[in-house]
């Protein structure tokens, strides 16, 4: 890789290579999944916040203007860099199921499955994740950075097309509950695209751990942490949560809610022909892209050439082995045994690649290795007309952030507010994750009290020594490692400007279990954007695989966000996907 300063091609008279250009600025760089949210995250870090205050800025933000995939009571694992150190650290934001948890509840009463409701719901991680964040690694206070969020709640934002379909798709789960039709179907109905949208009971919550920070601001700044943390944790949130479950025949109960936290453990990383990349913990799904990496690393990507029917059938086939693994062995490792030594061995990538046959698809669902031992894998095949397996969950966003000191901040905080009530009078759900769990023995990521679930969202951070930084990720469910791989890939090996390589056609495959409950697969499925060309599909159809298109650039695809920053001339590069509402903008 050259050592020239990266930039793109901004030649006079040259032609447009992507929809939007790559954003360049010199003290900061921020990009998120929506604008509303980038902007919260920029007034902080112009009013002197680091990358860190501006992440939890912008991600408390998400969860108010995408509250219906994003939510305050939610889940948000990070990332963040220290420029000083050169450590990367990873904050767990995800919560384990309740004390009163049992697998024999759900395969007794439930023939097996996770129901909608308060049944699925785990502790609530994320006010504790963005506190953390604050009290390690920021310098400001949980007020400061949530005022944003607090206005777009209190005063409103204008509905968008997206948001307004998906609360329209989902009226009737909205309807079951009406603490949540409430909120999301003002009237009796979903808003639309242009009406403004206002949360108060939210924009109340968020006011009253700030109100409660500040009355114990005078103990210092991580007093006042402390105080917004125990107002969510121990004061009247948690009493309305605990309140509504006793009502509710839900399991989560003070003592829950009281002992939780979050952990904060150094990142998981690989390294990928001298650039070392960061996931968190086999708690989630991001270690799969560190597998496929490796497995990828010993071939000539770049002699393939972007989107030819080899390099596309090369790239899903080691997703495939990657996640035949995620299925069989990634799980809680405070309570499963994980192989994390071997999963992430460059002998191991050795191994898995030689499985790979250049000239047909591989088995649907291949065998995960055996590390020391695995479960057999079966598939609950999803029915031909089940297309909800293949438009992956409006479940999730991303926030990047790289600030004037060249810390970096990647986070991916989630939940969505349609398979789970609103706590009345709070205007916040409790965490749903436990949609990704699995009711079934001897799974390793089965029901249980203080398990946690396997989680999709997965934040990066890639980091080429002396080069560059670059914080990046996406939603999208079970798309999220693959459209990071795709990008990261189009930026290292194909030379593209960060919005050049997020903009570029996509792929996924599903020929495997889905993260979500029910857990089907479509085997075989692989979809296309058909930007690509379509002789590349039919040399793949030829080859094996279930070839369908997306048409042009598709939210399913993902919606991915990244800042790159260049050590070499020192600017930040940001860009941000079309697919969906994000935006990114510097200074």
């Amino acid at each position: 890789m050259s050592t020239t300063p990266y930039a793109p091609d901004l030649t006079a008279g040259s032609a447009p290579t992507s929809m939007r250009p790559a954003l360049a600025g010199l003290n900061h760089m921020i990009s998120a999944g929506h604008y509303l949210a980038t902007q919260a995250g920029m007034d902080v870090l112009q009013a002197g916040g680091n990358a860190v205050d501006a992440g939890v800025a912008a991600g408390i933000a998400l969860g108010v203007v995408q509250s219906d995939i994003v939510n305050f009571g939610g889940v948000a694992p990070i990332l963040v860099y220290q420029a000083q150190t050169g450590q990367v650290w990873s904050i767990s934001g995800l919560g384990y199921w309740p004390k009163a948890a049992r697998l024999e509840t759900f395969l007794e009463k439930h023939g097996g499955t996770i129901p909608a409701g308060v049944l699925r719901t785990v502790i609530p991680a994320a006010p504790d994740a963005w506190i953390t964040a604050l009290e390690r690694f920021g310098t400001m206070s949980f007020g400061e950075v949530a005022a944003g969020a607090i206005r777009l709640a209190r005063q409103g934002f204008v509905m968008y097309p997206l948001m307004a379909e998906v609360l329209a798709d989902n009226a009737a789960n909205y309807a079951r509950w009406p603490s949540s039709a409430a909120v999301y179907l003002p009237g009796g109905k979903p808003p639309a695209a242009g009406d403004i949208f206002r949360q108060t009971d939210l924009a109340a919550s968020i006011q009253y751990m700030a109100d409660e920070e500040r009355a114990r601001q005078g103990d210092g700044r991580l007093a006042g942490l402390a105080a917004a943390r125990r107002a969510f944790y121990e004061g009247d949130i948690a009493a309305a949560i605990v309140k509504y479950h006793e009502q509710e025949g839900g399991l989560v109960t003070h003592e829950d809610l009281r002992g939780f936290s979050v952990e904060v453990d150094p990142a998981l990383a690989i390294d990928f022909r001298g650039t070392r990349v960061h996931s968190c913990g086999f708690w989630c799904q991001g270690p799969a892209l560190l597998q496929m990496l490796n497995i990828l690393e010993p071939r000539d990507l770049l002699a393939l050439g972007h989107n030819t029917a080899p390099y596309v059938h090369l790239l899903t086939e080691a997703i495939k082995l990657a996640f035949a693994d995620r299925e069989a062995h990634y799980a809680d490792p405070r309570h499963v045994a994980v192989p994390q030594e071997a999963l992430l061995s460059k002998a191991y990538a050795r191994e898995r690649l030689a499985m790979i046959a250049p000239d047909r698809a591989g088995p649907d669902m291949p065998p995960a290795g055996r590390l020391p031992a695995a479960r057999d894998i079966a598939l609950r095949v999803a029915g031909a007309d089940d297309m909800a397996r293949t438009d992956p969950r409006l479940d999730t966003s991303y926030v990047a952030v790289v600030d004037k000191h060249g810390n970096a901040f990647s986070a991916t905080p989630s939940d969505g507010s349609y398979n789970i009530p609103v706590i009345p009078g709070t205007g916040i759900c409790a965490s749903g994750r436990g949609s990704q769990s699995w009711a079934e023995a001897g799974h390793p990521c089965a029901i249980g009290p203080g398990r946690r679930p396997r989680l999709t969202p997965n934040p990066s951070l890639a980091i080429r020594p002396g080069q560059y930084v670059m914080p990046f990720g996406t939603p999208g469910g079970d798309v999220q490692c693959q459209a990071m791989l795709q990008t990261f890939l189009n930026i290292e090996v194909f030379g593209m400007d960060v919005q050049q390589a997020i903009e570029a056609p996509r792929f996924a495959t599903f020929s495997f279990p889905s993260s979500f409950e029910p857990h089907n697969a479509m085997p075989g499925r692989l979809m296309i954007e058909d930007l690509v060309d379509r002789a590349v599909g039919e040399q793949l159809a030829a080859i094996g695989h279930t070839v369908k298109w997306w048409r042009d650039r598709s939210w399913r695809a993902g919606a991915m966000c990244a800042v790159r920053h260049d050590l070499v001339s020192g600017i930040r590069w940001g860009g941000a996907d079309p697919r969906r509402p994000a935006y990114a903008a510097g200074c």
